[in-house]
């Protein structure tokens, strides 16, 4: 069982619970710590679009199907036309938010996000959410410049704010062995805790299931509640889990539906600093994304018009806001479209 006392769950703990929690006692603890932290009666949901500018990328992530090398024939970087029609086709459907993201290109000139992002601004109105933490420590390694003033131009030029993406998990050890090429966990880190004092808010990730450890979880647990401790600038966190075919790790097993929800439980008593979680139905299918509105989920995360990433990872389960209504509404609970700072529409 779980202690029912409102101390704060230590990272000792947390691991316990994952080697030894029963599932529904940290389901019943998860879902009464979210209904004390978030609107009891709300599930909230956004109407977006994932947008690929590129899948150029000099990383080389073992868990990623997506990228391609600059001289593959199916490397892309989308014209601004592209861009633009994508947009006006979510927008033509309610919808409020683009996720803008690609690889670490290695050629592009610093003056092409810029660009990208003021013209956006001008020609729609839409919140960018854009650039994960990998693609801020490139820009900042390849233009030679801080990770700071890489955030504070971007956000000049129009971003509104940035996604968790390229956490995976928050140890070098398993980063070093998976992430080729990419930001460390104190870089990672970093991008964020600059973006919040630059007044940016974020969301936190977690992608698990392949090659770490349950002290890993915890570990990248730890570091997300200390961060926000210090600035309260994430307004989410989202976890799930790896999709392994057709990536260098496709002969492991996919994880299952209890251990997501375990780890979701987890994170939601673990976190309690965070203002909300989010289901991965993109991940986990609609039932299992429903059932995880009872353990620790306030958000069904956005109906996702297009999603390139998971999808070429062989898994990718996506609904229209219709959809996500009725599954908010049979589980019990009101549906609340929102923007990426969580503000009701």
């Amino acid at each position: 069982m779980i202690s029912q006392t409102s101390a704060r769950l230590s990272p000792d703990e947390a691991l316990a619970l994952f080697q030894h929690g029963n599932l529904i006692d940290l389901g019943e603890q998860a879902h009464a710590t979210r209904l004390r932290i978030a609107n009891p009666d709300v599930v909230t949901y956004v109407v977006d679009r994932n947008i690929n500018y590129s899948n150029v990328c000099a990383a080389q992530c073992d868990f990623c199907a997506f990228y391609r090398k600059p001289d593959d024939p199916e490397a892309f970087l989308l014209s601004n036309e592209e861009i633009y029609r994508k947009i006006r086709e979510l927008l033509e459907i309610g919808g409020t938010t683009i996720l803008l993201q690609g690889g670490l290109h290695p050629s592009l000139d610093f003056s092409y996000y810029t660009r990208v992002l003021s013209a956006i601004k001008e020609r729609f109105q839409v919140c960018i959410h854009a650039f994960s933490p990998p693609e801020i420590v490139w820009m900042a390694h390849l233009y030679s410049r801080s990770v700071r003033d890489i955030i504070a131009d971007l956000r000049s030029a129009g971003l509104d704010s940035l996604p968790g993406g390229g956490a995976e998990i928050l140890s070098d050890r398993v980063r070093t062995r998976v992430s080729r090429g990419k930001c460390n966990s104190a870089e990672w880190l970093g991008v964020m805790e600059e973006a919040h004092r630059l007044g940016l808010r974020t969301t936190a990730t977690m992608m698990f299931g392949h090659v770490e450890t349950y002290a890993d979880r915890v570990e990248h647990l730890r570091c997300l509640r200390d961060l926000q401790d210090r600035t309260r600038g994430f307004t989410a966190f989202i976890c799930w889990t790896f999709q392994p075919r057709n990536t260098r790790l496709a002969d492991r097993e996919p994880t299952g539906a209890h251990e997501y929800l375990k780890t979701l439980a987890i994170s939601r008593i673990f976190l309690d600093n965070f203002p909300h979680l989010q289901a991965s139905v993109i991940t986990q299918k609609e039932e299992v994304g429903q059932v995880a509105l009872f353990f620790g989920a306030d958000d069904m995360g956005g109906t996702t018009m297009e999603e390139n990433v998971v999808r070429l990872a062989g898994t990718s389960h996506c609904a229209g806001e219709q959809r996500l209504c009725e599954l908010i509404r049979d589980a019990g609970f009101r549906p609340q479209k929102r923007n990426t700072q969580y503000q009701w529409i």
